[in-house]
């Protein structure tokens, strides 16, 4: 059992980046997902005011996580840590104006349902926000 324990915990800190990005991705895509559901389900809310709230709350997790665990971040000034701050807000706002207009087309035009829709959009949203985090914001200075 501990030969499998230590060939598993290589494997992790070889990948280290990638997996602590897809542990605290898919929590934050579970936090978006039932945030959504309770806006939308629970609370009556129109879809994509559904889908703005859940993003606001999730982006606020994503970036603490992100920071911290995934790409570990070593800013400490005021000065650096405003900037990247800022650079990761306009990414997920960026992102975020994606999933809206996918989900727009996908449910108000294709007439998909809304929760299938809203996880194809999750996919494709985690996907551009590891790229712009990994090669824009938390991108290491040379």
């Amino acid at each position: 059992m501990k030969k499998l324990w230590n060939v598993c915990w290589g494997i992790y800190k070889e990948h280290e980046e990638g997996m602590n990005y897809l542990i605290f991705g898919f929590l934050a895509f579970l936090l978006n997902y039932v945030l959504y559901y309770l806006f939308s389900s629970v609370l009556h809310v129109h879809y994509m005011a559904a889908t703005a709230l859940s993003w606001l709350l999730t982006v606020v997790f994503a970036y603490w996580t992100n920071r911290t665990f995934v790409f570990k971040s070593k800013n400490k000034s005021a000065q650096s840590l405003g900037k990247e701050f800022v650079s990761f807000i306009g990414a997920r706002i960026a992102t975020e104006f994606l999933e809206l207009g996918l989900m727009f087309a996908m449910v108000t035009v294709a007439g998909i349902n809304e929760y299938i829709s809203k996880f194809i959009c999750q996919v494709i949203v985690i996907l551009a926000n590891y790229f712009l985090s990994k090669l824009w914001i938390f991108k290491e200075k040379e």
